[in-house]
């Protein structure tokens, strides 16, 4: 599983699994109701703590970059910022035109293409 949240540890992971089980065993009971808003409140408060921590750390990185004229790795962080998570997509297309997306059509796709482009018959030897 590609990881797209650097801030997010084995803290937030622990939080995560203490919010979804308590969700799974729900009672409509009036205290479980104020414990599972406990649970959930308490696990969002860790992750914005933790994502502020992460951008507080790179936006000090950038300022750093900036004073020393590390350019380079300025422009880079700057464009991480702006650019964000953009998940990848594996689309493509078939013989007819068609879209494909699934991932083993996808495969099976490139793996003809692949054997039409190399596997040559009939080129003159010699």
């Amino acid at each position: 599983m590609k990881q797209h949240k650097p801030w997010f540890d084995e803290e937030c992971l622990g939080f995560l699994d203490q919010r979804k089980q308590n969700r799974r065993a729900q009672n409509p009971s009036q205290s479980n109701v104020g414990n599972t808003n406990n649970i959930r409140c308490e696990a969002s408060r860790n992750f914005r703590n933790k994502k502020k921590k992460y951008l507080k750390v790179n936006i000090e990185e950038l300022e750093t970059n900036s004073k020393i004229k590390n350019i380079w790795d300025l422009h880079r962080g700057i464009n991480a910022f702006k650019k964000g998570y953009q998940p990848r997509t594996n689309i493509v297309k078939d013989e007819k035109g068609d879209l494909v997306a699934n991932s083993n059509n996808v495969l099976a796709r490139w793996r003809n293409h692949f054997s039409q482009l190399l596997n040559v018959h009939g080129v003159n030897e010699g």
